[in-house]
């Protein structure tokens, strides 16, 4: 993007300089001029309806009275010269405040604009004057903040002239209403309040500017950025197919030609707009309905019903990690796993090891049940998941994880032990979400090292790592290893959702794209926390926070007889290419690999010979990683909690002690 122009203007004799675009008001502003308004407020932007913040403005001496909230200084205005408070604009308010003085006259704010200005009593009554302290003044705040910061268009302007008035529709209490305040926040009578706030925080008005903060970044941003918005998550396939990080077939490959048919375009027209499938109240407002879509198997074949997505992580798991391009057979897919509660990473994961299993020749069709379960099999991969739903035939088998598929397949059908280990993507019991981590060290540590396994809560590190480059060095990768899973450890324990904090980037955030490190988002949090509990928290207590909680889960692993490093180790798949396609896949990027960093000269040698070297390569890679990580989280070369560390975070407790001793 190019730099905005700049604009020479005067405002009451002093001269500035802003971007193409600024308003009047927010010139003003930036030379701490100050000009009055009732319905502008610095979060939800312009209405233009008070006509208390006209300005004056000349240029080559024609002038004219313009509203400063919502008057755009273009390059065209070079050399404008504004007056704030010129005898013309000092009578308009004048007439202005004595209209309102007359209709509401003992609301405060208004009676002190009344006074600033000399207005001791209007020259005239009102018929409809409202002698309230709290009086509706029609700013149509409440109305813009509903409409534009929450997406909700609960409350709107209803009749007009005289009879003009803020309701709900049917002048009814609307059920749709979430009660989130935000009207309340930006009234500036107190015509609006709730009744009731069940959160019942500590200091409401630190969360009213946090939040009409936060809630406006994102409402202005996300349009321009992600269009979670429209398209949710989906937005993610095209992005992950450009970089090479979208899982195909069993995680063997990055990206598929067809994933433009299961991508946001597809999506966009698909979506419903009347739904969001997530909570109403919220600005990302990502997750979204496809309305009226009539499955073609299973119980529900030819009905219409409502399908809760598919996000990102469905199309990628049960899409293209299937071999699958279809956006209907995914949409299919999703409603079935939502209506029989089956999670659709896991499903997918493990369908995508079946199917490889099969086309490789470790298990057969008599395994399968006759099932030919090869990649891009949509009838095959929806019967799997009806059978998985009523526990009966290769689906209950496939319904019990890769782990056990590993060790079912082994001991029944003779298959490869290492071959299954290597293409089996699991960690810790757990299914690999869908990211393609071969080119990311950070990232296959993200999903080893997570407490809980490959699963994205703590581990979103590939575009940092891989394509940004910000992390070369292990003591890097180490650090951003330690405050990523604290920092998403964090938002698990407050119930919060990660997309605000590193989906939508902000303007001013040029310097780097790491998310934990928007110091402008990791402080709003912080300001929530403090708002909502009374707690005052900075930045760095929330990692201290999230450290307790952490190194006591890995205490509970080693407890359970898990939690050292080898319960760390991840298949070979996820460091590296296993078969010889993969590696002739991106030949001469491993090419390049193994000549620079490896210290090898691939030419003359097979793939197979470059494969196995890059294998020892990558391998000793991780375990390097293993090491820096556990030292940044102070464990030692085992992975678990040194002493000086427990005792550090305060949960040096009998029973951990004595786990300690028994290691």
């Amino acid at each position: 993007m190019g730099e905005s122009e700049m604009v020479k203007i005067t405002i009451d004799g002093q001269e500035t300089e802003v971007e193409d675009g600024t308003t009047i008001m927010k010139a003003a502003d930036k030379l701490d001029i100050e000009i009055p308004s009732l319905c502008y407020h610095p979060r939800i932007g312009a209405l233009g309806n008070c006509r208390l913040c006209v300005s004056e403005i000349t240029k080559e001496n024609k002038s004219k009275v313009v509203s400063s909230c919502n008057y755009p200084i273009r390059k065209k205005d070079e050399g404008l010269s504004v007056s704030t408070k010129s005898d013309t604009i000092i009578k308009t308010r004048k007439n202005v405040l004595e209209m309102m003085l007359s209709r509401w006259p003992n609301v405060p704010v208004i009676k002190y604009l009344a006074e600033e200005y000399g207005v001791q009593k209007p020259r005239y009554s009102h018929p409809l004057a409202d002698e309230s302290e709290n009086a509706c003044v029609l700013c149509g705040r409440c109305v813009n903040a509903c409409k534009n910061i929450m997406q909700q268009n609960i409350i709107d302007f209803s009749y007009q002239g005289y009879r003009r008035q803020v309701v709900m529709p049917f002048d009814e209490m609307n059920p749709d209403c979430l009660g989130c305040g935000t009207c309340t926040y930006v009234c500036p009578t107190g015509a609006i309040s709730l009744t009731d706030d069940p959160n019942n925080p500590a200091d409401s008005e630190l969360l009213k500017e946090v939040g009409l903060s936060h809630s406006l970044e994102i409402h202005t941003l996300d349009p321009k950025q992600n269009e979670m918005s429209t398209v949710g998550t989906t937005h993610l396939v095209p992005i992950m197919n450009e970089f090479d990080l979208l899982p195909v077939q069993n995680f063997r490959f990055g990206n598929h030609p067809g994933a433009d048919n299961i991508g946001s375009k597809a999506y966009r027209k698909r979506f419903d707009s009347g739904f969001d499938g997530c909570w109403a109240g919220c600005p990302v407002a990502c997750s979204h309905v496809v309305a009226n879509f009539q499955p073609r198997t299973g119980p529900f074949s030819g009905q219409k019903v409502y399908v809760d997505g598919p996000e990102y992580e469905t199309i990628a798991g049960c899409g293209s990690n299937l071999g699958i391009f279809n956006p209907d057979t995914i949409t299919e897919i999703n409603f079935y796993c939502d209506t029989y509660g089956i999670d659709t990473i896991s499903f997918g994961t493990a369908m995508a090891f079946a199917m490889e299993c099969y086309e490789m020749g470790q298990i057969d069709n008599k395994a399968t049940g006759g099932l030919e379960l090869r990649f891009g099999n949509e009838d095959a991969a929806l019967e799997i998941l009806h059978q998985m739903a009523k526990g009966e035939g290769f689906g209950k088998i496939v319904g019990q994880g890769i782990r056990n598929m590993k060790k079912l397949f082994v001991e029944k059908y003779d298959a490869d032990p290492n071959i299954l280990n290597d293409i089996g993507m699991e960690a810790k019991g757990l299914e690999y979400s869908e990211y393609v981590t071969k080119e990311s060290l950070a990232q296959q540590g993200g999903y080893g090292l997570a407490l809980k396994g490959p699963q994205h809560d703590e581990a979103w590190l590939i575009f940092l790592d891989m394509v940004h480059n910000l992390m070369p060095t292990f003591e890097q990768k180490a650090e951003a290893l330690h405050w990523f899973p604290m920092f998403r450890t964090w938002f698990g324990l407050c119930g919060l959702c990660k997309l605000p904090w590193n989906d939508i980037v902000p303007e001013d955030n040029k310097t780097t794209p790491e998310p934990a490190k928007v110091m402008k988002h990791v402080e709003w949090y912080s300001k929530y926390f403090t708002a909502v509990t009374g707690r005052k928290t900075a930045p760095e207590d929330i990692i201290t926070l999230s450290e307790r909680v952490y190194n006591f889960q890995r205490l509970f692993n080693l407890r359970m007889g898990f939690g050292k490093r080898e319960h760390d180790n991840v298949p070979y798949r996820s460091v590296g290419p296993v078969t010889v396609e993969e590696y002739e896949s991106r030949q001469d990027r491993y090419d390049k690999e193994l000549k620079e960093k490896v210290g090898i000269d691939p030419s003359g040698m097979s793939t197979k010979e470059k494969r196995d070297a890059l294998r020892k390569y990558r391998e000793a890679e991780y375990e390097k990683l293993k090491d820096a990580v556990y030292k940044r989280r102070g464990w030692n070369v085992q992975g678990m909690p040194t002493l000086e560390k427990i005792k550090e975070l305060g949960i040096d407790f009998q029973e951990v002690l004595e786990l300690l001793k028994k290691q």
